[in-house]
């Protein structure tokens, strides 16, 4: 735990805890009152009650509309569903201010919608929904199917044999058993939707903010950051409860059930009924996920002979220093440096807590472990610049700064990855190696190792494409020499003109179809789907 626990009081406890000081500490004295006062403007209550409300409508949502998809990945079988797992999984590792303008194209002037029928919902909250069920679909179909596919049906079928309906049995056998994992998806989905920055900011306009577009607009337009700590502090807290519950639903789905191979519950689709829940299923799919996906790719094509992609290797002298072509290998080698120091840092903490006499202060770390997913990005960057600009951490100039706030919001995945395959591991295994003279590198290397590459390979492809789509933090630190995809997306779209706007498009598209490999890759790598993700 020692690296682990030094790696997150540096990097991330560090900044947040320098900026939220510098905006409650003044004259050598605490601000305290500052709290009641900012908590108390009418401004800032209505954005505490729209963010919660829209992270309530959102998580309900996507429940609704996913947990079908968890089921059909989880129990049928059929052509193309490893493909399709990989497609369902890309708008989750997209950049939030690339899937803002997906619906954007989609849904705003001028849009598909627009051209048809003449229909627009930007800056209505139904935009910001939709996207918010857009990125978090894999979430459920993951977490709940990845379970689901691993209850024996045969208890299902038993509950049946004794009389009870198809919903009877399925309301008193199956759905206890999911509970947990339905739990964990819920609260992840409302940590997301609860924190969301990209997609309101992009599909709100000036009408709705979440705390998340508020704490940027109190830091970097207002400059108020007395009220920007005090937002900081309040989505802390939030944050910190909503998983503090996640953490007890985990462990309740670890420990509660009895499993079975996934690859045994998996048959192809029977009946009328199953084939329309398949039917209804890829039409969600198609409209909802890869539709937007589809309408980047046709923007970036808009211009005759692929103009969008050529003007992508040349430098313009404004945006950036270097042509935008080159942040793809810029961030390709980012999100490799990532990725290991997500591996090292998630595994050692993994290990950590696979052991079953981990101590109450050990277990707890798991729940801290996820809360750079939580906390703002944009309190996280602002740190960086503040806390890490003297000796011995004067890392502002240092090409490294990217990549450690990248694996901040690795480890998550990593540790959720790992650790049910870290605990599925028989103890006596371990014993007996060290009984026979194998010291405990040794044990590592041929015990746990080989029973848990393909997991290490599993969280390394979620660490890296996390990493690459890494937006929030990034933006505030990657120098115009160095600009990731996300970064360059951005700062493109952030200027006028059809050709930037196109450039945009290209990038995102070649964001996207990186993603899309690194997971298809994966899902050739995973056979166990009892993982958080």
């Amino acid at each position: 735990m020692a690296l682990p626990v030094a790696f997150f009081a540096v990097f991330f406890a560090y900044p947040v805890a320098a900026i939220v000081a510098r905006g409650l500490h003044a004259d050598g004295s605490w601000r305290f009152g500052r709290i009641a006062d900012v908590l108390g403007e009418s401004g800032i209550r209505h954005v505490l009650w729209f963010t919660t409300w829209q992270a309530l409508a959102s998580t309900a949502l996507t429940l609704a509309i996913a947990l079908p998809g968890a089921y059909v990945f989880a129990r049928f079988d059929f052509p193309g569903r490893s493909v399709l797992r990989a497609v369902v999984t890309v708008p989750f590792v997209l950049p939030t201010v690339v899937v803002g303008t997906a619906f954007l194209a989609l849904l705003g002037r001028g849009g598909l919608l627009d051209d048809l029928w003449g229909v627009r919902l930007d800056t209505t909250v139904w935009a910001i929904l939709l996207a918010h069920v857009f990125f978090n679909y894999a979430v459920v179909v993951r977490t709940v199917g990845g379970l689901w596919g691993q209850l024996d049906p045969r208890q299902e079928e038993a509950a049946r044999m004794l009389g009870a309906s198809r919903l009877t049995a399925w309301r008193t056998v199956t759905l206890p058993a999911l509970g947990p994992a339905v739990a964990a998806a819920a609260l992840m989905v409302f940590l997301f939707t609860f924190t969301s920055f990209g997609i309101v900011q992009i599909l709100g306009g000036p009408t709705f903010a979440t705390l998340e577009v508020e704490i940027y607009r109190q830091t970097s337009e207002i400059f108020d950051l007395s009220a920007a700590a005090v937002l900081t502090l309040v989505q802390f807290a939030a944050v910190g409860a909503i998983l503090a519950v996640h953490a007890w639903t985990v462990r309740r789905r670890e420990t509660a059930l009895r499993l079975v191979d996934a690859s045994l519950t998996a048959r192809r689709p029977r009946g009328a009924g199953q084939w329309a829940l398949l039917a209804g299923v890829l039409t969600t799919v198609a409209l909802l996920l890869v539709l937007p996906l589809a309408v980047l790719v046709q923007r970036s094509l808009d211009a005759p002979g692929f103009a969008y992609y050529k003007a992508l290797t040349r430098e313009d002298g404004g945006t950036f220093l270097v042509p935008p072509l080159d942040a793809v290998g810029i961030s390709l080698r980012y999100a490799l440096a990532a990725t290991l120091v997500a591996l090292v840092i998630g595994g050692l903490a993994a290990a950590a807590l696979a052991r079953r006499d981990a101590g109450r202060l050990v277990r707890g770390f798991d729940a801290l472990l996820m809360l750079p997913l939580g906390v703002s990005a944009v309190t996280v960057g602002f740190g960086f610049l503040i806390a890490l600009d003297e000796p011995p951490l004067d890392l502002r100039s240092s090409w490294l700064l990217v990549p450690l706030a990248q694996a901040l919001v690795g480890v998550p995945f990593v540790v959720r990855t790992m650790l049910p395959v870290l605990r599925a591991v028989d103890d006596r295994l371990r014993q007996a190696a060290a009984v026979l003279g194998a010291g405990p590198w040794r044990v590592w290397r041929e015990v746990d190792l080989p029973l848990v590459r393909r997991a290490l390979l599993v969280a390394a492809g979620f660490a890296f494409a996390v990493s690459l789509g890494e937006f929030g933090a990034t933006v505030f630190i990657a120098r115009p020499d160095n600009p990731t995809l996300p970064v360059a997306v951005a700062r493109l779209l952030g200027r006028a003109g059809e050709l930037n706007y196109g450039q945009a498009m290209a990038l995102s598209t070649i964001l996207m179809v990186v993603c899309a490999l690194a997971l298809l890759v994966l899902e050739r790598l995973r056979i166990d789907r009892s993982g958080e993700f």
